[in-house]
């Protein structure tokens, strides 16, 4: 069969290239062509657009390059024609793909349209999900909590595991001893404390000065910036100015392995930091017309993976005015080695581990889709 599969952002390019592997295992005749990135090609999916060309992130930032969005959907909808796939998979990036996904459905060419990676209807823009019943034909969710939420609205979903922890398992086993990635990655034999500052620009111009002021009040910690490699060197350097802070790019779990604590940017990365055991304070800050939006729309207690699977926090997290550099530094202490909450914290990780279930979830979605694809038929996989 043939597959196109849309993803728009870094985390959406890891998910769909195990997505990938998963599909070419089970599935001898697919044929991959995507948007996505360098992993989701590495996998073997034929890559007609990298999401470094396409990835416009937050209200202001659409507004201002809307002539370029529109002009994306509409080559993306021509690819997708002329490739005629029997499957579109839509992988979270919701302002983009639940656009396309209605001009695809329009077209009437009897191409699916799965979606896989729900975007946070339950967190805000709830009212979205008429677009779903109308233009979706299978959602497939990695969160245990997002069941009740789509059965709510009459779309009925299974929960098959969350891909993440197939990642999070596969590159924690395959890193080396903690002296040995200190070495490697020319840092001393120091505790150490990462700093996850988001892939965006404006995520990291806005968090990360709040992460490096506390660094004069930990001397005993070095602090190691958790670097993307779509983002430039100087956008970091500008920031840390002459803070002794060191940037190692494109090596996160290297440096979450290796780290005694880590303040993270709201998103994916709390998740991917508490399944390494790492102990966590979650930052985010915006400009003001995105906070402004997100405090009258978001319609859930937490904003951290963390703590919307937990149902309490766990983790703390300090968004917008109380992300302060006074703040920051008592909750960093708090979760330190000796730190009043530290085990907690490590032990409210072990409850999530159990909630998001076993390893293997990529190849079980991947064995879902080509069943529910080839059941037209009446021919179907087993395991």
């Amino acid at each position: 069969m043939k597959y196109f599969i849309v993803a728009g952002e870094q985390s959406g390019d890891l998910h769909g290239s195990n997505l990938v592997k998963a599909l070419l295992k089970r599935d001898n005749e697919a044929v991959i062509a995507c948007w996505g990135g360098d992993l989701m090609q590495e996998a073997g999916a034929r890559l007609l657009m990298h999401y470094k060309k396409t990835a416009i992130m937050g209200i202001t930032a659409v507004v201002k390059n809307l002539g370029t969005f529109i002009r994306n959907l509409s080559l993306c909808r021509d690819q997708i024609i002329s490739f005629r796939p029997d499957v579109l998979i839509l992988i979270d990036f919701p302002g983009f793909n639940l656009r396309l996904a209605k001009m695809i459905k329009d077209l009437d060419q009897g191409i699916k349209i799965f979606y896989y990676i729900s975007p946070k209807f339950w967190a805000w823009g709830e009212y979205r999900i008429k677009k779903i019943k109308k233009s979706i034909d299978r959602m497939f969710i990695i969160f245990p909590f997002e069941k009740d939420f789509y059965n709510k609205h009459g779309i009925q979903v299974e929960y098959y595991g969350n891909p993440l922890v197939d990642e999070t398992e596969r590159r924690f086993d395959s890193l080396p001893e903690k002296s040995e990635i200190l070495k490697s990655l020319a840092l001393p034999e120091k505790p150490l404390i990462a700093l996850l500052a988001g892939s965006r620009k404006h995520e990291v111009r806005a968090i990360l000065p709040k992460m490096i002021s506390i660094t004069d009040d930990l001397p005993g910690y070095q602090f190691v910036i958790a670097g993307v490699g779509n983002l430039p060197d100087d956008l970091y350097k500008i920031i840390i100015g002459d803070k002794p802070v060191k940037i190692v790019k494109d090596k996160t779990y290297e440096i979450l392995k290796v780290a005694d604590a880590a303040l993270v940017a709201s998103g994916t990365a709390t998740l991917e930091t508490a399944l390494f055991n790492i102990p966590q304070v979650v930052c985010y800050k915006g400009d003001f017309l995105s906070m402004l939006i997100a405090w009258i729309m978001i319609k859930v207690k937490y904003v951290s993976l963390v703590n919307l699977l937990l149902d309490k926090e766990a983790v703390k997290e300090l968004l917008g005015y109380s992300l302060t550099s006074r703040n920051l530094l008592r909750e960093t202490r708090d979760i330190l080695p000796g730190g009043a909450g530290r085990n907690q914290m490590l032990s409210d990780y072990s409850v999530i581990r159990t909630k998001l279930g076993p390893a293997g979830a990529s190849d079980r979605i991947a064995l879902e889709m080509i069943n529910a694809l080839k059941n037209r038929t009446g021919d179907k996989q087993t395991e």
